[in-house]
């Protein structure tokens, strides 16, 4: 329990008052229910706890490690001493380790020596320390020191230091209480001086005046946020979505676009070779059928064209393919040492290496798009042609098309070098001489799930982009399946000849982009940020992290993501599919929607609580109707209600066929506004009511009165919730169970300076209380609604 909260102080301070005046029973009644406010408040922080912690553990990171011939992946606490550390790019070392194989391999220890630089790691026995990021090339390492006998352990920092940020609506909300607040101690020392010098009773004038203070203080708002969010992020990583803050829940109401990858989020990452066509005799082998002599060739350089212990889908897919049809036979070659790579260039997407046959002659093999072989092999005009229509007709049928080529006799395709550099590789694939030999094509089933989570998405007013490195032609069949709208496709080239301005201004035509590089992601977040969208955008590599910071909300893969990719991201993905993003979208939008419930009743209920703590201050010399022990015991029906009930409400129908919440929004809109003082209002009337009942003694007023707000604070709950819902029904019945057994208690009425009820005053009590909830219910179903509307830069239509 925090002693330090306002309404604690309050409730202690109006407890020590009672003991100074001799009212020693009444200051025990009062502190009892500070412990139970206390217990209540325990309970929450320790929900809210428990849920940060699983989050935490969630989110712990990973290590890939080989240990007795077996590949396991752990927590990084759980690796031992003499573990094969894995190293690939986009890695976090998870402990230092001394190398024992690497291919360009390349390291940033920015975190431990400060240098921005990567630093190259490729001898055997070289250190490699926790904490580093691979930012290239891969390796394997074996663990020499974990955990505190690390570098990093020695140095005592610790990648978990990440604070969560606050969010817009925390900072909304200690700006609101801090007001009340300040507005709260300037009505409470204005009716001290007035009740005090008006009566000369000074401790009973301190103690309207904490009452006061105790009425107009909402302290349960910031309790009520903070653990919504926290239990809203407990709830994504249930379906399968972890934020790594709390605040990334907050965010996800107001999301416009959905930016997502197609490989792997939208599609199955099962990638399979379905086609091969050969070059230039156009034979064509599909699945299932033998592989025949003409497609050896292929299917040969393009294994030699990609790495021996593949990650990439598409990798892997031609490894199976050859295992299956050419193991053991001669156009395999494992024992050939690899010379060099050329890796993906932003200008050329070929990837080539350069191998060393058995009779010492160099041997290199390229596999890339088709238009970047083209360039590769310096193809003329109608060579080009020929090659792109025949990728264009694979494409058509929603297949990821890859050309492969074959470099000729391994000499430089410009000047000869100089004799003593004869057998020195080129600084660049494009030097060599290549050949066209084919085509792969490959197929990444969509999802089935995929058109109707689009769907889904469409109709709560959410954009829905595909970004991938097909071709236009690919791509734009993959969105039709998908049940993207139809528009034009916009390719990486293309993207970078626009300017930010005029990208920005017709980036909404466009749903689909193709032949995009991870680098360019940043543009088209900035691009989207630009024409007024609140971004969510998906990523899995090292280059997609700026694009995921730069983003509204960034969404990494849980599966086959990068560690930078996690650390950089809001939210992660830890199916990889596109479906539990939409699933999180809505459950987003009904945290946000149960929190401004939340947040709508307590403005509600503390508008009749306020006016009656305000009596004495408007009309010196009047008693005081609401004691701080009453005040308290109300807090008991808030506080669960707030937290409990409105939490645990399901989404209310048609949720997702609303537009998103705009960023910008205040914690209170003018809609919350009026409904909530419309509530408010009525049930305070009703109270004011029963405080003036005439013919009647103050305890029986402020008996009708307490046991007004009691049942009425159970009704708005019953009101603001889903009355269909048993969580509604229990949360209503609180206040209704609370005057039940104050009314069957006499020595409890006593206690809390209340009088027994007449059986006319219980009927005056029922309908009074009848007819304001009554009144409540109509305003609520006259109240006019915002129309359901998509966003104003629609994609319906084009």
């Amino acid at each position: 329990m925090n002693w330090l909260e306002p309404t604690t102080l309050l409730l202690l301070a109006c407890g020590l008052l009672y003991g100074l005046m001799g009212e020693w029973v009444d200051g025990a009644i009062l502190l009892a229910f500070v412990l139970g406010i206390g217990l209540l408040d325990a309970v929450q922080q320790q929900r809210s706890s428990h849920a940060l912690a699983e989050l935490a553990r969630l989110s712990a990171p990973r290590a890939h490690v080989r240990r007795d011939g077996q590949e396991l992946e752990l927590a990084t606490d759980q690796v031992r001493l003499g573990d094969q550390l894995r190293l690939e790019e986009g890695d976090r070392v998870a402990a230092d380790a001394a190398l024992t194989e690497a291919v360009g391999l390349w390291l940033d220890e920015s975190l431990l020596t400060g240098e921005s630089l990567p630093v190259a790691r490729t001898e055997p026995g070289e250190r490699v320390l926790a904490g580093s990021l691979v930012a290239g090339g891969r390796g394997w390492a074996t663990v020499v020191a974990v955990a505190e006998a690390t570098e990093l352990g020695r140095l005592g920092k610790s990648l978990a230091t990440v604070q969560p940020p606050l969010t817009r609506l925390q900072r909304q909300t200690r700006r609101l209480t801090s007001r009340l607040t300040v507005m709260a101690l300037a009505l409470c020392a204005a009716l001290a001086v007035i009740q005090g010098a008006s009566s000369g009773d000074w401790p009973r004038a301190l103690l309207a005046a904490l009452a006061l203070a105790l009425a107009v203080l909402p302290n349960e708002i910031p309790v009520v946020l903070a653990l919504f969010l926290a239990l809203g992020a407990l709830r994504l990583a249930r379906i399968g979505v972890l934020a790594r803050w709390p605040a990334a829940v907050e965010s996800l109401g107001s999301a416009t676009v959905l930016a997502v990858d197609k490989t792997g989020t939208l599609t199955e990452n099962r990638m399979g070779v379905q086609q091969l066509l050969t070059w230039p005799d156009l034979e064509i082998w599909q699945a299932g059928a033998r592989l025949e002599e003409p497609f050896h060739q292929l299917v040969e350089l393009a294994v030699l064209a990609s790495r021996g212990d593949p990650v990439d889908a598409m990798e892997r897919a031609i490894q199976r393919l050859a295992t299956d049809q050419l193991d053991g036979s001669e156009h395999l070659h494992p024992d050939w040492p690899l010379e060099r790579e050329y890796p993906l260039q932003s200008d050329l997407l070929v990837f080539s290496r350069l191998w060393r046959d058995g009779d010492g002659q160099q041997q290199l093999a390229a596999k890339g798009a088709p238009e970047a072989i083209a360039d590769l092999c310096h193809l003329d005009a109608a060579g080009t042609t020929r090659l792109l229509a025949a990728a264009d007709g694979l494409a058509r049928q929603g297949l990821r098309v890859l050309a492969v080529a074959r470099g000729l006799d391994g000499a430089p395709q410009h000047d000869p070098p100089p004799p003593s550099a004869a057998t020195e590789p080129a600084a660049a694939a494009h030097d060599y001489p290549f050949e066209p030999v084919g085509f792969l094509a490959l197929a990444d089933p969509l999802r089935a799930e995929v058109p109707a989570a689009i769907a889904t998405a469409r109709g709560a007013g959410v954009r829905v982009v595909m970004i991938t490195g097909d071709s236009p032609v690919t791509a734009r069949s993959i969105a039709d399946q998908a049940g993207l709208p139809p528009g034009p496709v916009l390719t990486g080239p293309e993207l970078e000849a626009l300017t930010p301005q005029a990208l920005a201004a017709g980036i909404g035509a466009v749903s689909v982009f193709a032949r995009v590089m991870p680098q360019q992601k940043l543009q088209l977040v900035r691009a989207l940020q630009a024409a007024g969208e609140v971004v969510a955008m998906t990523g899995d590599g090292v280059n997609d992290a700026p694009a995921l910071k730069a983003a509204d909300i960034g969404v990494a893969m849980g599966q086959r993501g990068t560690a930078v990719a996690r650390e950089s991201a809001d939210l992660v993905l830890l199916r990889d599919t596109f479906s539990d993003l939409v699933l999180a979208l809505e459950l987003g939008r009904r945290v946000d929607a149960n929190l401004h419930r939340a947040l709508g009743y307590t403005l509600a209920i503390h508008l009749p609580i306020a006016a009656l703590g305000l009596v004495p201050l408007l009309l010196p010399g009047q008693a005081l109707i609401l004691l701080p022990v009453h005040i308290a015991l109300l807090h008991l029906v808030i506080d669960p209600a707030c937290t409990v009930v409105f939490e645990a409400l399901p989404a209310t129908p048609g949720l997702m066929q609303q537009a998103p919440r705009p960023p910008e929004a205040p914690l209170f809109g003018p809609d919350t506004w009026r409904h909530s003082l419309t509530q408010g209002a009525v049930v305070m009337v009703a109270a004011l009511v029963l405080a003036f009942w005439p013919d009647t003694d103050i305890e029986s007023r402020r008996s009708l009165v307490f046991s007004l707000l009691l049942m009425a604070g159970g009704g708005l709950v019953w009101l603001n919730g889903d009355p269909r819902s048993r969580i509604t029904a229990a949360g209503a019945g609180i206040g209704l169970g609370l005057w039940l057994l104050l009314m069957a208690t006499p020595r409890l009425q006593r206690l809390l300076s209340l009088a027994s009820l007449q059986a006319s005053q219980i009927v005056t009590l029922l309908i009074t209380t009848a007819v304001a909830l009554l009144l409540a219910a109509v305003a609520d179903r006259c109240r006019l609604r915002p129309p359901i509307s998509k966003p104003a830069n629609h994609f319906e239509n084009r």
